[in-house]
């Protein structure tokens, strides 16, 4: 009986805190308003810190965004949700207080968020005390809310993970490098670089050059397309043929601007297909054969172990993710339950949403997912 009424209660809040839908914004989260205010910490990460003047109910929502490209400036980011989610309007008119970090740094900054967010809450600990405190991440930030919650519960009441690759980080890679290595068997010659390496040319003209170079040839030659697709397990939607160049741009959009600073940051290569069978084209012996092969460097597999969930939770964790999620594919989600073992101290909830794009979800969808999740961290 406790337990249905527990749910009541998740559901109500859910309903209740839906009720206003957030205006749309752009990424960057702007500047702060009159109850926020902004600080820069000792890593280097930029802070956001923000009370309510008025009705603060107690609690912190703490944003996480998703990844930023080094070539994009250190900054406070929201994320392109498609109804204009703004993460410090939906806490504050909701009368949560809200924190946001820059992370201490663009790209791969995944281990640096995971402190930097306690290092987060441990300030506007300085300046109030939360009677809870709820983090919130998308896609990057997703995984550092996971890895938050799993490693320093102590410290927070519990999360919301949207469409982050909580699964295994190490297959989300490979998933990245497959793409651009099937793109090369498919679409030999059209691009510079390889599944490993993106040269400075490749960055600088994929915009002008080379994504509508993408674009041309699989206009041209779709069934090739179909092929690539099939063979990296990548999502689309049947319902609009479409999507299946949007998969491919999108992926290797990735591979482009995040293959040299993850190579960096890891230590190495942690791209693998040595032993990977490809299945799904027309000839799939011709393309074990003949696909490009690569080996990561044992550094970098070190490193990515470093960055995978353990399934290890204490405390209420909601995952939200899209089933058809061309760039953090949906596989992450059943992947981490296998590994969740809550042993009677929390609880996992996953909310699958059976449409197409990387975290494309509604305002309802994220905040009925927040009030279920404050209301079980209470």
């Amino acid at each position: 009986m406790k337990k249905i009424l527990r749910w009541a209660r998740a559901i109500a809040a859910s309903v209740l805190l839906c009720a206003v839908a957030a205006p749309a914004e752009a990424q960057v989260l702007g500047p702060a308003p009159e109850e926020c205010t902004d600080k820069v910490l000792q890593s280097g990460a930029r802070i956001r810190l923000c009370i309510p003047r008025r009705g603060w109910n107690g609690d912190l929502l703490v944003w996480l965004h998703g990844y930023v490209s080094v070539f994009q400036p250190l900054d406070l980011y929201s994320f392109p949700f498609p109804e204009g989610f703004h993460p410090q309007n939906a806490a504050l008119r909701r009368g949560f207080a809200f924190a946001a970090t820059s992370y201490r740094r663009n790209g791969l900054a995944i281990l640096p968020g995971v402190e930097d967010v306690r290092e987060l809450v441990e300030e506007f600990r300085k300046e109030a005390t939360p009677a809870h405190t709820y983090l919130f991440g998308v896609s990057e930030g997703g995984l550092i809310t996971t890895l938050s919650i799993e490693r320093y519960p102590e410290l927070y009441s519990g999360g919301l993970s949207m469409c982050g690759p909580i699964g295994s980080f190490r297959q989300q890679l490979n998933y990245f490098g497959d793409v651009r290595a099937l793109f090369d068997y498919f679409f030999p010659g059209l691009l510079p670089g390889s599944a490993i390496e993106a040269p400075p040319e490749l960055i600088t003209n994929w915009s002008t050059v080379y994504r509508p170079r993408v674009q041309a040839a699989i206009a041209a030659n779709p069934d090739a397309a179909r092929q690539l697709v099939r063979a990296a397990k990548a999502a689309f939607d049947p319902e609009d043929p479409g999507t299946l160049a949007t998969t491919i741009v999108n992926v290797l959009q990735f591979n482009v601007f995040a293959t040299n600073n993850a190579i960096e940051q890891l230590g190495g290569n942690p791209y693998d297909n040595r032993g990977r069978i490809y299945v799904g084209s027309d000839n799939d012996l011709r393309l074990n054969l003949r696909v490009a092969r690569f080996a990561a460097s044992p550094e970098a597999l070190r490193k990515i172990a470093l960055h995978e969930t353990s399934g290890d939770v204490s405390l209420p964790l909601v995952t939200l993710h899209t089933t058809l999620d061309e760039i953090v594919p949906s596989w992450h989600q059943p992947l981490h339950l296998l590994k969740v073992d809550t042993s009677g101290r929390g609880v996992v909830i996953p909310f699958p949403v059976h449409r197409y794009g990387h975290c494309e979800l509604t305002n309802e969808e994220i905040l009925g997912s927040l009030g279920l999740l404050v209301a079980l961290g209470r």
